[in-house]
């Protein structure tokens, strides 16, 4: 029997490590199959049973979007919204502490971050970057094992009706390293709901223990697999159902400790549930997908998908139904849930979703413009009626698709045509030049990712120059650190020499006004206009005056007038790409702009010639720039809302932003309390959702002198002079009787804005510090970096009020007590470190540090009571003895610390050593020599004999000392500190 059993675990470890990836379709009908049932009735089935058999409490997908956790980019798991629990941090007056036994169908999204299934997609049959996880959790003990095992058979076999003989199960086979013994409980489960042994099996920790992360609550789980095969040959098999029983707690050290309460965490992916049922050897041939994949077959111009993959799938016709179906499903269910495409964090790897989603669709598919969007309804169709915000913004949805994928497929035709024209330059053995490659990456509106380039490349069987992508990204990132701060005369400048030989030859200068050429659409986009310009001069790196420049050559240039915005006024430069008039598929990436002297000097790499003379047409990043924009906007009214909120006495020392956060330097009379940081926020704020009009003017300097309320700085200003007025046409806030500066943000400034407030989207100043006294350094965010750093605050602010309410609950035992404490430390760091608003940053580590010293004070009180209580038994055992060598048990090496201080404390002539056990083997050691000892009998060296004995370590002084080892004989360790103490007595 045990031969057979080990035979079939190898059978079972080869079918799991390979389920996956789904074989191909067979044309063999699958006996016994369950009968087919359509996806939402097996998803209702699931959600009935629970709530109707076993007194479940159904609770709503949460959205796909984190909230409050800056772990993850996408919820990827049914557990994620319950991590409070699990963590011991709900707040015990909220909705979820009083959940006891909940289940749903949660929306899950794996493409980005630790888990990342999106290059996967479309070369199996099985990967997908949205699924649904079906899931029951039981908090607190409510059920553990037996009824989660029961529960689960019940369900497949009964309500499912999957034959018994195409399941097989898995338990946790232990883990000496740990010391887990194997989970023979779950084993005796199995076989007491009548699966055969030979199709019970057992697995290491890789396999059948889940731990949340490197600290936490963990525990074995148990595994049910399907068999495709249905005993015809090996076993093909895919897991169904995984059940984790949290029963442990990952401490900081490695080690496990037992929680205090227990937890089953269950997880199925409905795909792959209803493509058994359905009788599928693939999620994609089932009714969640073939809507899909047949509007897709009716909108485009190829065959009708076949299920193919590998060599089988000849011009990857079936793998572009794949990618399609899957991605347009994950854009639709993120855009509804608030994610949209972006250009960092989540919203970039939706962006990249969709872009492969184009890719795909029309390169393989022939699919027509606009086709991805004319399949969200049928997105909708299918999952509308379960996650109701679907139907609520299938109109935003489709539009937004739409959109994007208009202006990627311009990006796309012409990143093609320059990919081509490179190649047809090439020859067979040359690798793809990096210069074009990174071209192509930092043009802002072409914007293609350097993987799509390499990806684009690999399917011509053409290799990138990874060497130079590699130095071209450390001069990015060197350029990037540049301009996180104002710098002066860095890279590429023109001195005085090149400035008067300007001047000499009659060189005017720059024409940079098509900078604010950009208008607001309908839609709420902005559009940037392109500049056209000559080429007036050229500079090497050096900054010697050329006439021309040669390939992969970073160069200056000197253009007749430009778009570019020059850093300036605190303002980040632009960046973008120029092309030759005539070569539109030649790039020449811009990264930055300087004023020198009234000239604006470009900072470029030039992948082909380029001379005095040429004529160029420029493009700025449109994303940067708007990035800016919206930062240089939320600037003016962080600058207003100080001084209405601190007094007109308030003024602005210096700003430096870009697309990523603004820096705001304010001269204040006393450090901002958090209650003004906050009324400064809720002021931005409030201007923010008025969505008030931005006005901009130049008008004559003296025009300015005499407004009250006009915000400027100490510098000189052109004449005529800009002006930017918030919610006030500027003829109307510079008419002295009209006080309007004085109620609302009008300003002296070059700097390029939004030209309406509501693009702010919202802000959030999230840190401050005293530059010396009187000044003080703000920073803040916008946008979604704001609304996630508030989502963070919030999480935070119901881990700090848990944690309230577990204090004033007091701790029965030392361990409890000290688990808090060591919460409350981790919270301390967690508010210290995160992104999230200053204000409440500071009232919680206020509040944590109060927390702290009350559960210190409650630790040594606990600690006190019990070494009391253990100093006493210890004396009865050890009556006037001069040598104590025991053991006790303690629950920190701070109690056992007390025990022996309070015991020499008794018995000042006595030297006393104590060894505690501890969990996984490990030993604590605390020690004192009496008063009257020998000076060659001292405490640190007794220790360190009795811990390098157990091969551990020590330390201390004459008198006391502590340390800890590991040892599975702690007899021998006691005989070594009584032969240790008694040769020195």
């Amino acid at each position: 029997m045990a031969a057979s059993v080990a035979a079939a675990a190898r059978r079972l470890r080869r079918a799991i490590r390979r389920s996956p990836a789904w074989q191909g379709p067979s044309h063999r009908p699958l006996s016994s199959e369950p009968t087919a049932a359509q996806a939402s009735a097996v998803r209702a089935a699931f959600l009935n049973f629970f709530r109707d058999r076993h007194g479940h409490r159904l609770v709503p997908s949460a959205s796909v979007r984190p909230r409050g956790d800056p772990s993850l980019l996408f919820v990827n798991a049914g557990m994620n919204q319950f991590k409070p629990i699990f963590l011991g941090t709900v707040n015990p007056r909220s909705e979820m502490a009083g959940f006891r036994r909940v289940a749903n169908s949660q929306k899950c999204v794996r493409a980005g971050g630790h888990h990342n299934d999106l290059e996967d997609v479309g070369r199996d049959l099985s990967h997908h970057t949205f699924f649904e996880m079906l899931g029951n959790w039981a908090f607190g003990g409510e059920y553990f094992k037996e009824e989660a095992c029961s529960m689960a058979w019940e369900l497949l076999t009964q309500v499912y009706g999957i034959p018994e003989e195409r399941l097989w199960v898995s338990y946790f086979d232990g883990d000496p390293k740990a010391r887990l013994d194997p989970d023979l409980e779950t084993r005796d489960i199995w076989l007491s709901l009548g699966v055969p042994a030979s199709r019970v099996l057992s697995f290491g920790p890789q396999e059948n223990f889940w731990e949340m992360g490197d600290t936490g609550p963990c525990g074995p789980c148990a595994e049910i697999h399907y068999d495709l095969a249905g005993g015809v040959g090996a076993p093909q098999l895919v897991e169904l159902w995984n059940l984790v029983f949290m029963q442990h707690n990952r401490e900081a050290d490695g080690s496990l400790q037992p929680l205090p309460q227990r937890h089953v965490d269950t997880g199925m992916g409905l795909e792959r549930l209803v493509a058994v049922l359905q009788g599928k050897h693939s999620t994609y041939d089932t009714d969640l997908f073939s809507p899909l994949l047949s509007a897709i077959h009716q909108g485009c111009r190829v065959p009708p998908y076949l299920g193919r993959v590998g060599v089988a799938d000849e011009g990857r016709t079936d793998t572009a139904y794949r990618v399609v179906a899957d991605h347009i499903r994950t854009l639709s269910i993120c855009i509804a849930d608030g994610v949209f495409p972006g250009m960092s964090g989540a919203p970039l790897i939706l962006r990249r979703i969709l872009r492969r989603a184009v890719r795909f669709s029309t390169e393989i598919l022939k699919a027509p413009p606009g086709f991805l969007g004319s399949l969200v309804p049928v997105v909708v169709e299918t999952l509308g009626d379960a996650y109701p915000e679907l139907q609520r913004n299938s109109a935003q949805i489709a539009n937004l698709v739409s959109e994007d994928e208009a202006a990627f497929l311009a990006s796309l035709q012409r990143g093609r045509r320059i990919i081509d024209r490179t190649l047809r330059s090439l020859g067979p053995s040359d690798m793809f030049p990096a210069e074009v490659a990174w071209s192509l990456s930092l043009a802002g509106d072409l914007g293609l990712p350097l993987d799509l380039v390499e990806l684009m490349l690999e399917e011509k069987g053409v290799q990138l120059d990874s060497a130079g992508l590699e130095r071209l990204a450390q001069e990015e990132a060197q350029h990037r650190a540049q301009q996180a701060e104002p710098v002066q005369k860095q890279g590429l400048w023109l001195d005085v020499h090149a400035l008067g030989e300007l001047q000499r030859r009659g060189v005017p200068p720059t024409d940079d006004s098509p900078k604010y050429d950009y208008s607001l659409q309908p839609n709420g986009g902005y559009e940037f206009g392109a500049c056209e310009a000559q080429v007036l001069q050229l500079y090497t790196e050096d900054g010697i005056a050329v006439a021309s420049v040669g390939k992969g050559q970073r160069c200056g240039l000197l253009l007749d007038k430009t778009n570019f915005y020059a850093e300036q006024g605190g303002q980040a430069s632009d960046r973008g790409y120029l092309v030759r008039a005539g070569q539109e598929d030649v790039l020449f990436p811009i990264a930055r702009a300087q004023v020198c002297g009234g000239f604006i000097l470009h900072e470029a790499v030039a992948p082909e010639c380029l001379q005095i003379g040429d004529q160029v047409q420029l493009h700025v990043d449109k994303a940067w720039r708007l990035g800016c924009m919206e930062k240089h906007t939320a600037a003016h009214l962080l600058n207003w809302a100080l001084r209405q909120t601190l007094g007109p006495g308030t003024e602005q020392q210096g700003s430096h932003l870009n697309p990523e956060r603004l820096r705001f330097d304010v001269v204040t009379q006393t450090p901002l309390t958090p209650e003004q940081l906050r009324a400064v926020e809720n002021t931005v704020q409030e201007a923010v959702r008025q969505d008030k009009a931005v006005y901009m003017e130049e008008v004559a300097l003296a025009l300015t002198v005499q407004v009250p309320g006009l915000r400027t700085l100490d510098e000189v200003y052109p004449d005529p002079v800009r002006v930017v007025s918030v919610g006030v046409p500027v003829a109307h806030a510079l008419d002295p009787a009209s006080q309007a500066a004085l109620q609302t943000s009008v300003e002296l400034c070059c700097g390029t804005h939004l030209l309406r407030t509501g693009a702010v989207g919202d802000l959030v100043i999230i840190g401050e510090r005293q530059l010396s006294k009187g000044t003080t350094r703000l920073l803040a965010v916008t946008g979604e970096q704001a609304q996630q750093a508030q989502e963070l605050g919030q999480s935070l602010a119901q881990e700090v009020k848990a944690a309230t309410e577990r204090l004033s609950q007091g701790s029965r035992d030392g361990v409890e007590a000290h688990r808090l404490s060591k919460d409350i430390g981790r919270l301390i760091e967690a508010v210290e470190t995160s992104v999230m608003p200053q204000w409440q940053r500071r009232e919680l580590l206020a509040t944590l540090k109060m927390l702290q010293r009350r559960a210190n004070t409650a630790i040594r009180k606990l600690e006190m009571g019990q070494a009391a209580k253990k100093t006493q038994e210890l004396l009865e055992r050890h009556s006037k003895e001069p040598l104590i060598v025991d053991t006790v048990s303690a629950e920190s090496l701070s109690v056992l610390v007390k025990v022996v201080r309070q015991l020499c404390e008794q018995a000042p002539n006595t030297s006393v050593l104590l060894l505690s056990p501890q969990p996984l083997g490990k030993v604590l050691c605390a020690c004192r020599v009496a008063q009257g000892a020998t000076p060659t009998f001292t405490a640190e060296a007794w220790a360190l004999a009795v811990c390098s004995h157990m091969g551990g370590k020590a330390w201390g002084s004459r008198v006391v000392a502590q340390g800890n080892g590991s040892t599975a004989d702690l007899e021998a360790a006691l005989n070594t500190a009584r032969a240790y103490a008694l040769n020195q007595l």
